[in-house]
Order: structure tokens, then C-alpha cells, then sequence
């Protein structure tokens, strides 16, 4: 059986990232990047498919874990009958090479351990050749190659590399995998205790540059952190997540690839950067935001690959059984090539509230948004796949008409504010009667609720964003009813799902856990109505569910208790982050950013801003 989803952490380099089991086995590794084949694939099969394990030999009786301080640094205490010892690890931050660094230490008595090294390139499916250079280990097929330098023995047994040693009290022991293309000559070895003290301090300094200071700043600055770890460094890029195919259904088929950048998340993401004070990181998001859409509006994508490549065709592994059975484990996303109105809006609000927050302006911006408005002009009324990317038929989504609209609406408070040349009269008209469209055909007075689409009358939590986007007023009768309807119909143990999966509308086999996200958008939409407390007392039942160090995945599953989806989950610790500033910012505040139809992020922007 596979460990529970929440029984990972997260270690990674601003490259790629991989999964660390509390029982010391790395299950999940691509390099050199995120979205590049997995090295330890075991997380979707068995320890056949690839993983690297360092644990104690003799049983196990308790497993403590925690990173060192406002870091990516994992420390997992072991203790067994004969004593006591922790594991490090931890990736080094470099723009020159890729480094795993793994320290043991014995911290009481006399502990034994063994490491278990299995490389399978390839998503498990390529054994590599193994020989031996001087005290390295290179590890070498097709394209990629390994070297895992080390200070205990280490020898060759089956098909995998193994050493056995002990630590007592003070004393450590060091593993360093180092990763190159094949073809590149071998990296110098680094010094795996001095790696250490440069990356502690480095993702400390990082930490503190974090402005929020208000309550929950534990949670908030392991979110960002979180964020930061997703965030593909030479380009700007943020990922949905590092993993693919872990399952929204114990044993199901809804198995996606979650590894890229979705413009769905761009505006949470700018705000939740913004409000942190990360400014150069959300200047980085909206540079990668502009070079990806740039081309033809038609052409527009609703997610791209970290280098803002377009092309992310979709196949099946068929060697990996997938996580507890879910099958088929994908690669690539299918959704790359649907059609959603949405993105328009996220990408017209996010530039808005770039300008807003008072981040330096991009000249060639407005001239995308003049292309982008066009294409949307006529385009608008067309029915397409909606947020959520369901794979039935094409919908009138009333959240899709929503951002159409937040993005006319975005783009006249940007003309009309900075003097930008612009048909504004025409964008009026045009927002004024997506408005009045969604009013009509998208609110359903009978259940006193908007609803999910104009021909289905199901509820659809992405409606909760209706009065975060300034579409209507938080006290509107229409989002007071839309709100209550949720809570009705799609609130299960506390938590909201994004939709009723039994009414066949995404054409999968029904059932999947709470939507974290949602829950999240539940308590904006508590505080953004003047229900503070409620929306604070919902906050806190999230951060509960985080794991033992602060991670949190897509979904839960609040019958079984246990994490679904892939993790750990950019969108979900953005809306931590997003809600969290929510709650700690004065009324006053709150309701201007609301009247206001703003982002938090924008009415917070610096002193001297337009």
C-alpha cells in the first residue's frame, strides 16, 4: 500500500521538487525540471519504479518531521529501540547545477540504517547503467545521468545500490545525488554540511522579506515558501504542482498533470505575492504571463509548460499502476487545447492589478490586452469548457461570462485611469450587456442562485468569486442566495466541492473529495458579507487539515480524513495565503477593495503608487 498523500514533503530548488515519505524514501523526482520524466517514480507504483530510501533497519517506533525554520529544509527524527537519528534533506539553490543532498546524524545510542538506491528513468521504466568512478557512483541512460557520491560504502545488489551503516551520537554520514545531461563531463562533488548552511541561509533570507506580520504568519510564510519551491526559476513560471496523476477519487480516473502553469491561478497568484510583498517574484509571474500569451488570441492557451510552451499533448503510462491503482497515470494535459472564457479575465484582471499594486509598468502590455479584448469581443457568446476543464460538451459556464466580463471591465478602469487609447465606449457597452446576459440566464430565481450554467441548474462553487471580482456587490440579494445555496447543496463536513460530479456534466464517473480552493473562496465570501467570525472559524478548520508540516493538497476527503489530488497544491496555498490577509485586514479596508471591485492587493498598494 502507498503512503497517505499526506504523509510527504516537499523539498525542491526552484528547478524541479521531489516527495519525501516519513518513512525516508524520496517516492517522486523529475530532473532537471518539474514537468521533465521522474528518476523515483515509486509514488505511482512500487519501489521497482524508482526511489531512494534511507531508514533505520531495525522497526521503526515513532518518525517526528519538521523544516528547520523558514526553510525547504526537511529534518526527519527516527526512533528505534537502539536509539535516535535524523535524516536531512534538502536541495541546494543553484542556477548552475542540480544537487539531492541527503545528511544522517545520530542524535542517542547506536543506530543502524541502510540506503536503498533504485534509479528507473523514464517514469520507472528504463534500468540505467551503473559503474563506478573513484568514490562516485554514475548512473547513466540516454539523455540523463546520475552521480551519488557518498561517505559510507556503498555497493551493487540486485539491481539497486545499497550501503549499510550506523551512526551513534555525533556522528553524520552524507549522500549527495548529482544530476547532468548525459553528455555534459562530470560536476565537481560539493561539501554536503557547507550546501547545507548556504541554503538554510539562503531560503532564510528569502523568509524575511515576507511583510505579513499579522496572525497565522507561521502558515502564511510555510505557504509562500511552498510557492516559491513552484516556481521554475529561470522563467518566472509557477506550476499547478510538482506531481502528476495523483487522484481526485481513491482508485478512479480522475488522474491529471498537474506540472505546469495555469492562467487560471494567475490573479490569486499576483495577489497572494503582492500582499506578502514578493514583487519581484510577481513581476517575474507577470513577465511569464506576457511572453507566454503573446501570438494570436484564438491561439490562447488555458495552461503552458514552465517555459510557456504550448504544446503538452496528453498520453497514458500503462507500466505504472498509478497511485493505489488509480489509473492511467498521464502526461501532458488534454486541457491545454480547450477553450475558456475565463482566462481572458484572468489574464486582463491580473494586469490590472499590476498596475494597481504599483508594480513597474510593461509597455508591450496594453497592446496584448487591445489583441486579447478584440478576440473576446466576438467571441464571448460562445459556449466553451469552463474553469474546471470538464472534458463533456461545451457549456455557457456563468463563471466563464463572469470573467468575460471582469475583463472589459478591467480594461476601461485601465484606460480610463492611465490614459490609454481605447474604443471605452464600446467596451462599455459590451461589459453592460455580458452583465445583463448573466443576470438573466445565468441567475435562477426559483433557488434564489446563480447557477453553473445557463441550460443546467446544478450549483458550481466558483460562483462564490462573484462578488470578489466586483461583479456584484457582497450584499446583493442574488450573492447572499448564491452563497446560501452552496451551503446547502455542495458543502459536505464543512467543506465545499467545486460541483455536483453525479450530474455527468465533465462526462467522468462520479465522486471526488472537498475542493480545497473552494473552501477557502467559502471564507472569503463569510468575511466579504459582513460573517467574519464564521469565515475565520472555517479558516482555522483549513489549516487543520494542513499535515505535519504545513502541506496541504487539492482535495480532502472528510469521511476517510485523508488528502486527494495532487500535491502539495499551488492554488490551495495561495488561497491560504489570499484568506488569511483577508481576515487580518481592517473592515474598513475590505469593504473599499470590495466596493471598489478590487483584488486585497490593490487597495494595500505602496505609498507614491498611481
Amino acid at each position: 500500500m502507498p503512503l497517505p498523500i499526506e504523509s510527504y514533503a516537499l523539498i525542491g530548488d526552484c528547478h524541479t521538487a521531489a516527495l519525501v515519505g516519513c518513512d525516508g524514501s524520496i517516492d517522486w523526482l523529475c530532473f532537471p525540471r518539474f514537468d521533465s520524466p521522474a528518476c523515483f517514480a515509486a509514488l505511482l507504483g512500487g519501489p521497482e519504479h524508482g526511489r531512494w530510501q534511507i531508514a533505520p533497519a531495525a522497526p521503526i517506533e515513532a518518525v517526528r518531521r519538521r523544516y528547520h525554520s523558514n526553510t525547504l529544509i526537511l529534518e526527519t527524527v527516527f526512533e528505534t529501540a537502539e536509539g535516535r537519528a535524523r535524516l536531512i534533506d534538502f536541495m541546494p539553490l543553484s542556477d548552475q547545477r542540480w544537487d539531492l543532498v541527503r545528511i544522517v546524524e545520530g542524535l542517542r545510542g547506536h543506530v543502524a540504517l541502510r540506503m536503498e538506491l533504485i534509479v528507473r528513468f523514464d517514469y520507472g521504466s528504463i534500468v540505467p547503467w551503473v559503474r563506478r568512478r573513484g568514490r562516485a557512483l554514475l548512473i547513466t541512460a540516454g539523455p540523463d545521468a546520475l552521480a551519488l557520491t557518498s561517505s559510507a560504502p556503498m555497493t551493487g545488489k540486485n539491481m539497486k545500490t545499497v550501503a549499510d551503516f550506523a551512526v551513534a551520537a555525533g556522528d553524520r554520514e552524507s549522500f549527495v545525488l548529482n544530476y547532468r545531461p548525459s553528455h555534459l563531463p562530470m560536476c565537481a562533488g560539493i561539501d554536503a554540511v557547507r550546501a547545507l548552511e548556504h541554503t538554510k541561509s539562503a531560503w532564510r533570507r528569502w523568509s524575511r522579506r515576507c511583510k505579513y506580520r499579522s496572525r497565522w504568519r507561521e502558515a502564511v510564510v510555510r505557504s509562500l515558501i511552498t510557492l516559491k519551491a513552484l516556481i521554475y526559476e529561470p522563467s518566472g513560471g509557477i506550476i499547478a504542482a510538482p506531481t502528476t496523476s495523483l487522484p481526485e477519487q481513491p482508485g478512479g480516473v480522475r488522474n491529471w498533470d498537474y506540472r505546469y502553469c495555469w492562467l487560471r491561478d494567475a490573479t490569486f497568484t499576483l495577489n497572494a505575492l503582492l500582499l506578502a510583498g514578493y514583487a519581484e517574484e510577481a513581476t517575474d509571474w507577470r513577465e511569464w504571463l506576457l511572453r507566454a500569451v503573446a501570438g494570436t488570441p484564438a491561439d490562447l492557451q488555458i495552461v503552458y509548460g514552465v517555459t510557456g510552451v504550448r504544446r503538452l499533448d496528453e498520453y497514458a503510462l500503462p507500466w505504472l499502476p498509478g497511485y493505489g491503482g488509480a489509473a492511467p497515470v498521464r502526461v501532458g494535459n488534454a486541457a491545454s487545447r480547450q477553450f475558456q472564457l475565463d482566462v481572458y479575465g484572468e489574464v486582463m484582471d491580473t494586469l490590472h492589478l499590476a498596475r494597481m499594486s504599483g508594480l513597474h509598468p510593461e509597455s508591450a502590455a496594453w497592446h496584448v490586452q487591445l489583441a486579447l479584448l478584440e478576440f473576446l469581443e466576438s467571441h464571448w457568446e460562445h459556449p466553451d469548457d469552463g474553469i474546471w476543464e470538464v472534458r463533456g460538451p461545451r457549456r455557457h459556464f456563468t463563471h466563464s461570462k463572469v470573467m468575460a466580463w471582469v475583463a472589459f471591465d478591467r480594461a476601461i478602469k485601465d484606460a480610463e485611469r492611465d490614459g490609454f487609447e481605447a474604443p471605452v465606449e464600446r467596451w462599455c457597452r459590451v461589459r453592460d450587456a455580458i452583465h445583463a446576459q448573466v443576470c438573466e440566464k445565468g441567475f435562477d430565481r426559483d433557488a434564489n442562485a446563480f447557477m453553473q450554467a445557463y441550460d443546467l441548474r446544478h450549483l458550481d462553487a466558483s460562483l462564490l468569486l462573484i462578488p470578489q471580482v466586483g461583479f456584484l456587490p457582497p450584499d446583493d440579494a442574488r450573492v447572499l442566495g448564491t452563497i446560501a445555496a452552496i451551503e446547502r447543496g455542495l458543502v459536505v463536513d464543512g467543506l465545499v466541492r467545486r460541483y455536483s460530479t453525479e450530474t455527468g456534466v465533465d462526462a467522468l464517473p462520479a465522486g471526488e473529495g472537498a475542493f480545497l480552493p473552494c473552501s477557502f473562496w467559502l471564507a472569503d465570501a463569510y468575511v466579504l458579507t459582513g460573517r467574519r467570525r464564521q469565515g475565520e472559524a472555517l479558516f482555522e478548520r483549513l489549516l487543520a487539515l494542513s499535515n505535519d508540516v504545513g502541506l496541504l493538497a487539492e482535495e480532502y476527503d472528510p469521511r476517510a480524513r485523508r488528502m486527494l489530488g495532487n500535491f502539495p497544491q499551488a492554488l490551495t496555498h495561495m488561497a491560504l495565503v489570499n484568506t488569511a490577509r483577508l481576515l487580518s485586514m481592517p473592515v474598513r479596508q475590505t469593504a473599499s477593495a470590495s466596493a471598489r471591485g478590487e483584488r486585497p492587493a490593490a487597495v494595500l498598494r505602496p505609498a507614491g503608487a498611481r
